[in-house]
């Protein structure tokens, strides 16, 4: 049985994800109705939070949008992140490398966000949205951590909300299987505009201590440039970045057993 308190907390904690992902200011009536709550109930929550700092009301829109204490608590994560701190300098290299932005995104419930980037020097380059979260089934990034799910968690998803992001997208499970089989095998997901229009990307997984894939990192730019050939240039290069990030953090290098 959920007690009255931990429901109580998972209402607060569902409130405060939807700004992860979802517009960035939010009416009550619209978290509400996006919760399934009375409005009551999601008015209490987020005066609650804006006393304490993690909401602020806009007094002409009536809408509530993260507050300070919000960014202190992001910026206190990410400061305080192994994955990032360890990934961050070899990013720097496979940029330099590349020429191309470098990503690391890392593994959460219902998908994947961006931890860092190292952007491009060109003059026409790609950038991410650190924080925001996507889906695992759309593009490189995802792709690479959704592979080296446990088979069981990997057909949750599959038989779950494919969202069609854009019109290269795939959304069709067994198309989806064999993409996810193919980088099993190798290690690497390609993608070219399924998460974003007119963006190329080359990605692999990051493992931890335990062999449990727990993030990823790319190499992105604009199509033009990361064309189909390109792409294949820069896979060996993103896949001993992953391997070294992986080691870093414990794990004794190569892929883990199905």
């Amino acid at each position: 049985m959920v007690s009255d308190g931990t429901e109580g907390a998972g209402r607060v904690a569902d409130v405060l994800l939807r700004f992860v992902d979802g517009p960035q200011s939010w009416g009550v009536s619209a978290m509400a109705r996006e919760l399934d709550l009375s409005k009551a109930v999601v008015h209490r929550i987020m005066r609650s939070l804006v006393d304490r700092g993690l909401l602020t009301l806009d007094s002409t829109s009536r809408t509530y949008s993260l507050g300070p204490a919000a960014a202190a608590i992001g910026a206190r994560a990410l400061r305080d992140s192994k994955l990032r701190r360890v990934s961050l300098p070899l990013l720097r290299e496979l940029q330099v490398t590349t020429g191309e932005t470098t990503t690391l995104s890392a593994r959460v419930p219902g998908g994947r966000v961006y931890l860092d980037q190292v952007v491009s020097t060109h003059e026409i380059n790609m950038t991410v949205e650190l924080g925001r979260r996507f889906p695992l089934h759309a593009g490189g990034s995802g792709r690479a951590i959704l592979a080296f799910f446990p088979a069981g968690e990997r057909e949750d998803v599959l038989h779950g909300e494919l969202r069609t992001l854009t019109s290269a997208t795939q959304v069709d499970p067994e198309q989806l299987r064999t993409l996810l089989t193919e980088t099993r095998k190798n290690g690497v997901a390609e993608s070219g505009g399924e998460r974003q229009p007119g963006a190329g990307s080359v990605a692999a997984p990051v493992f931890d201590l335990d062999g449990q894939v727990i993030g990823s990192i790319s190499v992105c730019g604009p199509i033009n440039r990361l064309t189909a050939e390109a792409r294949r240039t820069y896979v060996p290069h993103v896949v001993q970045t992953a391997d070294r990030i992986s080691r870093a953090l414990g794990w004794p290098g190569g892929l883990p057993a199905e």
